[in-house]
């Protein structure tokens, strides 16, 4: 089922601090909040909402910073996201959840104090195991303030741990040359706005190293899902996370990475997510 054919209504809730929280929501069944990860809208999970909408009222959630949601605001902070996705969860009576890596991250700490979820899926969530590099934050926030979003853009990819190691090793110049030559499409268009969130965001991310204890009060049952091409290293790391959930399985897609929620195969992460949820 493509997205475009589902009718989308766009309704707001306020959060504990004043800021305006927006979400879509479509289908009709149980009520299933579905919140996503750094560098994306509502928008780039309209293709997999489309799918859980065959069984499910669906609401994707635009965190603040982005979409018609307000900002993130000075005092932004992990909780800030909980009261975000409480607001939601109290508007909707949602007792289900999806989330993608920050916001799986997002979903997890929620349900760590708020036992609000009956059920949780979630696909590679933000919970660090091993330290995050944060060496690149400094450059990228120079270039950003520089007002050259193409160069910000490539200290993220090239610092952060998430590219290829054949990328992380190209020259600078080369990579934002070949950027702004290849990003110039809707999905950049949507992320461009987002470089700024996504700086405070992967602070926060980077803050939960040392945590990872805490996560073993979420009671609730917990479907972990990992991409069948996320880097072994990586996959380890969700190993540990699934052994210190009470209550989690993990599975693997294959075929995809990191990002597969909100890309072209998102329907194969919402099947998942079905048989789980359902």
């Amino acid at each position: 089922m493509n997205h475009t054919t589902q009718i989308t209504r766009t309704r707001t809730v306020t959060s504990a601090d004043g800021t305006p929280i927006s979400y879509q929501t479509l289908g009709a069944g149980p009520d299933l909040i579905v919140l996503g990860g750094s560098l994306r809208t509502s928008q780039d999970y309209l293709p997999l909402a489309s799918v859980l909408a065959r069984s499910f009222t669906v609401h994707v959630v635009d965190r603040r910073g982005r979409g018609a949601s307000g900002p993130q605001g000075p005092e932004y902070d992990l909780g800030k996201e909980v009261e975000d996705l409480l607001a939601v969860q109290e508007e909707t009576g949602a007792r289900l959840a999806f989330g993608h890596s920050y916001g799986g991250l997002v979903i997890l700490e929620t349900a760590r104090s708020s036992p609000v979820f009956e059920r949780i899926a979630v696909y590679e969530p933000g919970i660090p195991v091993a330290p995050l590099p944060t060496h690149w934050m400094g450059p990228y926030r120079e270039r950003l303030a520089a007002g050259d979003p193409y160069g910000a853009f490539v200290h993220f990819i090239r610092g952060s741990g998430g590219a290829p190691a054949f990328v992380a090793k190209m020259p600078h110049w080369y990579l934002r040359a070949a950027m702004r030559v290849g990003f110039r499409g809707p999905s950049w268009q949507r992320m461009r706005p987002l470089l700024e969130a996504n700086l405070a965001e992967h602070g926060q991310l980077a803050a939960q190293h040392g945590r990872l204890g805490a996560f073993t009060a979420v009671t609730a049952p917990v479907l972990l899902l990992v991409g069948g091409r996320t880097p072994p290293a990586s996959r380890a790391e969700f190993d540990v996370v699934r052994d210190t959930l009470p209550h989690a399985t993990l599975e693997s897609v294959p075929g995809l990475g990191h990002f597969g929620p909100e890309g072209k195969k998102a329907g194969l992460v919402a099947e998942r997510a079905l048989r789980f949820l359902q």
